[in-house]
């Protein structure tokens, strides 16, 4: 069965955006757990806690993924570095309470200072996180848009090498993949990135995608996200990824403008359905 479905507000409640989501016909599910712009970590009681599982079991919506602060930056060694590994410890804690699979996870960047300086700092925070955090959590990295830590598939695949913990997974956004040079218009440009992937030790760690359409043309290393078939990708490419033998089983999550400019919406995820063959 495939799973397609979209991020959603979670204004009015955690539970209210599994409504949301079935409303715009979604089946799988991405939320914040707090403001993404701030540094509050949410408190849930009991009642809130059984409300969002018990509504997720019954409208089979699975699996649900948390998404990261947009201020995470995990090699930074100061208050940012700080608050990041606070906030990612107390999100995945709060990720096993919900059932929630994990957090998708910006790593940052390095600030115009040296990678050789920062790298470290990189690695000993991620690796602080999962020593703190339930087993049974996954953090996922998420491939970056602009002047960000992992923009290149060799990059990731270095940082997952030098953490070396299962529990380290792969985010790929379309996107933020078109704007650093990868593209798959046909058949065998996918495969070639699979192979890509494959080589990289990647396919076995990726997790989920993120379907995103792009304002900016290919290659430019710019990051905004657009409507499904409305933007310089097109829908070839979604059309490949949902169809493929080796991509059609990961969860597919938009997280588009939405055509009225509210979100992630029915008409993106209905766009998409009308591409499954």
């Amino acid at each position: 069965m495939l799973k397609l479905g979209a991020h959603q507000s979670i204004a009015g409640g955690f539970d209210k955006a599994i409504e949301k989501v079935v409303k715009i016909g979604g089946n799988c599910l991405q939320i914040f757990s707090s403001s993404p712009r701030g540094w509050s970590f949410t408190q849930l009681n009991n009642e809130e806690i059984n409300q969002f599982i018990n509504k997720a079991e019954t409208l089979l919506i699975s699996p649900i993924y948390f998404h990261a602060s947009y201020l995470i930056n995990l090699a930074d060694e100061d208050k940012i570095g700080k608050l990041s590994k606070q906030s990612l410890i107390h999100e995945l804690n709060i990720a096993k309470k919900l059932k929630i699979k994990g957090s998708i996870v910006h790593l940052g960047s390095y600030k115009n200072k040296s990678r050789t300086s920062k790298y470290q700092i990189l690695i000993n925070n991620i690796k602080e996180i999962l020593e703190k955090t339930p087993q049974e959590t996954l953090f996922i990295i998420e491939n970056a848009g602009t002047r960000k830590i992992g923009q290149n598939l060799e990059e990731i695949s270095q940082i997952f090498k030098d953490i070396n913990s299962p529990r380290l997974r792969l985010c790929l956004d379309t996107c933020h993949l078109f704007s650093n040079g990868y593209k798959f218009e046909t058949k065998q440009e996918l495969d070639e990135f699979i192979k890509k992937l494959e080589k990289l030790n990647l396919i076995d760690k990726l997790e989920v995608w993120h379907l995103n359409d792009s304002r900016d043309p290919f290659n430019s290393g710019k990051d905004r996200h657009e409507n499904i078939g409305q933007g310089k990708i097109g829908t070839k490419e979604f059309k490949l990824l949902l169809n493929h033998p080796k991509t059609k089983n990961y969860p597919f999550i938009i997280e588009t403008p939405g055509f009225s400019q509210e979100g992630p919406d029915k008409k993106n995820l209905d766009i998409l359905k009308s591409l499954i063959e």
